[in-house]
């Protein structure tokens, strides 16, 4: 396995400890909708949770938050939709990102935004036409 995806395990497991310690129930971890994966499915009861985690070390230029990107949301709208689909869900969807940056000491900080964005119709699932 690799620095990178090892990396993104790693976070992907302090992610899920964390929203369990938040009363947070994980449905699915790393769901695929080829070619579209969400890193953390969960549940508060009231709304389904799209997470996605972002880790980085101090060296980058970035933080953690600011690398979901335009395309990145719109997958994940797409995959949340399908998710929904598939398993019959009338559940309202909230889309956060738990962002973990990592410093040179391996300690870490996480930072869960909640509602971090919000599906606009540029993101949102294309429906044919004549269908509502």
């Amino acid at each position: 396995m690799g620095l990178r995806s090892e990396t993104g395990r790693v976070g992907e497991e302090i992610a899920c400890r964390y929203l369990e310690r938040q009363g947070y129930s994980i449905l699915e971890r790393n769901w695929y909708d080829r070619p579209r994966e969400v890193d953390i499915i969960a549940s508060n009861t009231r709304e389904l949770i799209i997470v996605e985690v972002k880790v980085r070390s101090s060296s980058s230029r970035l933080r953690a938050r600011e690398t979901v990107d335009r395309d990145k949301r719109r997958c994940l709208v797409q995959a949340a939709d399908r998710y929904i689909r598939l398993h019959g869900l009338s559940l309202p969807v909230r889309y956060d990102i738990i962002a973990i940056d990592i410093a040179a000491d391996q300690t870490y900080t996480v930072e869960h935004i909640p509602n971090a964005f919000y599906p606009t119709l540029e993101l949102r699932p294309r429906r044919p036409h004549g269908r509502r």
